[in-house]
């Protein structure tokens, strides 16, 4: 089951019930099936503190994904996204809020689903899934 939570803002993501159905399916089509997973949307100040406690980071970041699945086939976890820094992004990249968010939305579950980002050959495979999910919206 997918939930939305806010942490410390104010935010409500838009259609709801079309995003859970829409990560369902790329999930599945990844080969998982999907278990608890909760997006959390809060503030770049909740995402830092979060950063800094659980992930010894001191940075500000527009998502960040803990994997709690007991299972190899089966997605499960947490996913905190500062809404601050989803709507600057997407003012930076001259692209719809909306876009953005489900850009975030996707990234986290790719985590979720084995893809990394920590290498440039790695973020150039995130990015290509990325897109190749957003056409499928």
């Amino acid at each position: 089951m997918i939930r939305f939570f806010n942490e410390d803002v104010d935010y409500t993501l838009p259609k709801k019930q079309v995003t859970r159905q829409w990560l369902k399916r790329q999930a599945e089509q990844e080969g998982y099936a999907l278990g608890d997973l909760n997006y959390i949307f809060c503030s770049d100040e909740h995402v830092l503190q979060v950063n800094r406690e659980y992930l010894q980071h001191d940075y500000y970041t527009d998502i960040i994904t803990f994997d709690t699945s007991e299972s190899d086939d089966k997605i499960e976890g947490d996913i905190f996204i500062s809404v601050e820094r989803v709507a600057d992004n997407a003012r930076q990249l001259g692209v719809p809020t909306e876009h953005e968010m489900r850009r975030v939305l996707a990234h986290g579950l790719l985590h979720l689903c084995g893809y990394g980002d920590k290498t440039d050959d790695e973020v150039a495979a995130m990015r290509a899934k990325e897109d190749s999910w957003l056409e499928t919206w």
